[in-house]
């Protein structure tokens, strides 16, 4: 009996993209970290919530990037349709982080900021560095993966042959 032909597109959890370069990563978390802590800092009382709705949806404003993975040229990805990010990605990808945010901008949430927020920050950031593909649990939920920009370019499109 023959063996079935192999899908063309990747099955769930599969991905045809590399890891992401984790210093662009880190840099371009940093560049959006930077502006929601502006965002918090600057517009008392409802920065703190602006800020949240920044990290939690930035990587849908740009074809699956965020300002800062604009500047360092890295993309988030859904590996199954080859497609970028969108909003409800975003969020799903993003939630623990505007989560950690409300925790750290609201003084009375600051001891669940200590004994939460920074360890799933932790986490988050351990899983983009041991694993194989640096996808993240946030990831891992909206069956994302962020990319560099140019390995992204550089593959070609799916055929629906």
């Amino acid at each position: 009996m023959a063996e079935p032909a192999p899908s063309p597109r990747p099955r769930r959890g599969d991905s045809p993209y590399p890891k992401a370069d984790l210093t662009l990563r880190g840099l371009a978390r940093l560049a959006d970290f930077t502006i929601a802590f502006g965002m918090a800092t600057t517009a008392p009382g409802v920065g703190p919530l602006l800020a949240a709705a920044y990290l939690l949806l930035a990587d849908g404003l740009i074809q699956g990037q965020s300002p800062g993975k604009k500047i360092f040229g890295v993309r988030a990805v859904v590996p199954a349709t080859r497609a970028p990010a969108g909003f409800q990605e975003a969020a799903l990808r993003n939630a623990p982080f505007a989560a950690v945010t409300l925790f750290w901008a609201l003084p009375i949430l600051w001891p669940v900021f200590f004994l939460v927020g920074l360890p799933v920050i932790g986490y988050e950031a351990w899983q983009v560095w041991d694993e194989p593909l640096g996808r993240r649990l946030g990831d891992r939920l909206a069956e994302t993966q962020v990319v560099d920009g140019k390995v992204l370019a550089a593959t070609p499109a799916s055929s629906s042959g």
